[in-house]
């Protein structure tokens, strides 16, 4: 009788297992109602890849790889339950006519800038999503001293200078539907 029982016990744990753990995967593979969403990007250097992370209506986290087409820069995030694309084109074109701040006597400078990025593709989970967030990227850096000549000391902030330290961030908020 005892060993009845053990087993029925068993058995019973076991059923809510796997009920429980399906009812979970059901939950993870269904397509998201959209909502408001905030993304959170370490940037890689240059077109290299980076780290994102999505949380509101779409839980997910991943890579990102920039890329052009027609003369237009998109960012396309490799999550964990599909790919989403951005069109970074506007928040690009701000980033690059930008002049940072330059402090002269700490050669250190930074800036910031914000546009809205549309969310223009996906696929996997998120097939058919639309939507758009606003986008802030800032970005600091040290640049080098000249060690020799006339300007010996004073910042070298030529276009070919490699910073002594850089850093940089993306944060965003917006809505998406699909």
């Amino acid at each position: 009788m005892r060993r009845r029982t053990a087993a029925i016990g068993i058995a019973g744990v076991l059923c809510c297992l796997i009920g429980g753990a399906s009812a979970l995967a059901a939950t993870a593979s269904t397509t998201p109602v959209g909502g408001a969403i905030h993304l959170f990007v370490t940037p890689g250097n240059g077109q290299g890849n980076g780290t994102i992370l999505i949380t509101g209506a779409i839980g997910d986290f991943g890579t990102t790889h920039s890329f052009q087409v027609h003369g237009k820069t998109y960012s396309e995030a490799t999550l964990q339950h599909g790919k989403i694309e951005f069109n970074l084109t506007e928040v690009a074109a701000k980033t690059n006519s930008a002049s940072p701040k330059i402090d002269a006597a700490t050669c250190s400078g930074s800036l910031s800038v914000s546009a809205p990025v549309p969310v223009v593709n996906g696929t996997g989970l998120y097939q058919g999503v639309s939507g758009a967030v606003k986008i802030t990227e800032s970005f600091g850096f040290i640049g080098p001293r000249y060690a020799t000549g006339p300007k010996k000391g004073k910042c070298n902030l030529s276009s070919n200078a490699q910073p002594v330290a850089q850093m940089g961030n993306v944060h965003g908020a917006g809505t998406v539907s699909f």
